[in-house]
């Protein structure tokens, strides 16, 4: 999902070691399994507490819209709290900085499975979500590194097949688990999962300094770039039709289309696969053909919602209809990220979190968005028109902005730390 914009970090990190040293990385198969499995336990915690929303809302005797609150928490926690994060550990080593981040997942889950309101949870999703982008910047940097010189984007790839497996079956199983034994044990088996990541990190993690962070003047500078504000707005506004349907996909089966709430989890699957598909073609048109995904992305996922919001309470509507929602919506990001990156690409670090900061506003966006329409009293299925809006407005954005504008040159600058480098570098990687 996130891949292309963090091709600038991998390209940085392959260069370090291109630089430095040829000596190989033992586990390297191991140390990205540990990094997708800690992806796959992020995205789980993530999509996985829109599959619960109506559990926890009755539990805490809270409505669906003040339920929602804890979903744009979370969003929030990576707008504000991953960059912040990325700032304040610019120079920490890679691999502290993983385990560090572990640790404060840990601790966001578990106090989530144990928030005995509505607020606590609220709070207790903010904190989860602030390691998510902070994860998935260091893990880009050390997947480059373990991979070496010339796999970077292939590394960071399958580092984020954990994303995508979990939309497809970590969020399904995680709502299932949540329908079958209540929502809090949902939150304690995604903290089970990361566990299982922090302890793989540890014992496959590679030690060496060459790991070590950077100057962040680079990374600040991109901020005073007007084209770079302009992608986070058109990627915040258009990307928000897709968490209006995702956070209320329970609602969709139950109250719309009358269904067994069973089915919600089949209903998760269907759209994490749609976004699976999305993002393999989306890659490709992405390196292709420019701008085309994302006003292709974006214009058919206009079509799919105005089919959802007038038949989607006929199931064998909606469910075609929420696979393609995920596909069209995942064939645009890859344009997105593209674009953004290219716009700054002497400050990858800085741009991938600012990417997942952008989608996660999209995240807060979409589900604030469906919150009114159905505090107005407009339907279940009225919060597709929140999204047709918000992402309307953000094709149009882009169109009449940074459609046609050329990304910056890219220029060959290396990380501090490759000025740094030893004669004999030791690199040291632990089995446990």
């Amino acid at each position: 999902m996130h891949q292309h914009a963090y091709e600038g970090q991998c390209a940085a990190a392959e260069r370090t070691r291109r630089a430095s040293t040829t000596s190989p990385i033992r586990y390297p198969k191991l140390t990205l399994f540990a990094l997708a499995l800690g992806t796959f336990a992020i995205g789980t915690g993530e999509f996985g507490s829109n599959g619960i929303i109506q559990l926890f809302a009755a539990d805490l005797d809270v409505s669906i819209p003040v339920a929602t609150y804890a979903i744009t928490a979370y969003a929030f926690g990576v707008v504000v709290g991953s960059p912040a994060i990325i700032l304040l550990a610019a120079r920490a080593n890679r691999r502290t900085l993983l385990l560090g981040l572990v640790l404060l997942f840990l601790v966001g889950n578990g106090l989530s499975a144990l928030a005995p309101n509505i607020v606590l949870l609220v709070v207790c999703r903010f904190i989860a979500g602030s390691v998510q982008g902070a994860f998935f910047g260091a893990g880009a940097v050390v997947a480059a590194y373990v991979y070496g010189p010339g796999k970077g984007g292939k590394a960071f790839a399958t580092v984020m097949s954990g994303l995508t497996i979990a939309t497809i079956a970590g969020s399904p199983l995680g709502t299932f688990i949540g329908q079958s034994a209540g929502w809090r044990v949902m939150y304690w088996a995604v903290v089970a999962v990361g566990l299982l990541a922090g302890a793989a990190l540890v014992a496959w993690l590679p030690r060496t300094d060459e790991l070590r962070g950077g100057s962040i003047a680079n990374e600040l500078s991109a901020l005073r770039r007007g084209n770079v504000w302009l992608m986070v707005a058109v990627a915040a506004l258009g990307i928000s039709s897709i968490f209006a349907v995702y956070t209320f996909i329970g609602p969709f089966v139950t109250d719309a289309a009358r269904r067994d709430a069973s089915l919600i989890p089949l209903a998760l699957a269907v759209f994490g696969l749609g976004m699976a598909v999305g993002n393999h073609l989306g890659g490709r048109v992405a390196d292709r053909h420019g701008h085309r995904g994302l006003i292709w992305g974006y214009g058919g996922v206009l079509v799919l919602l105005v089919l959802i919001g007038m038949a989607g309470s006929n199931l064998a509507i909606l469910l075609p209809c929420l696979f393609g929602v995920g596909a069209t919506m995942m064939y645009a990001i890859p344009t997105i990220q593209v674009r953004l990156t290219g716009f700054a690409p002497d400050a990858p670090t800085l741009m991938g979190a600012l990417n997942l900061a952008a989608l996660n506003l999209a995240n807060s966006l979409g589900a604030i968005g469906g919150a009114v329409t159905l505090d107005a009293g407009w339907g279940t299925l009225s919060t597709v028109w929140a999204g047709f809006v918000l992402t309307a407005a953000g094709l149009l954005l882009y169109v009449v902005t940074v459609a046609r504008r050329k990304p910056e040159p890219i220029s060959p600058v290396l990380p501090d730390n490759t000025a740094r480098t030893h004669p004999r570098p030791k690199i040291r990687s632990t089995s446990g």
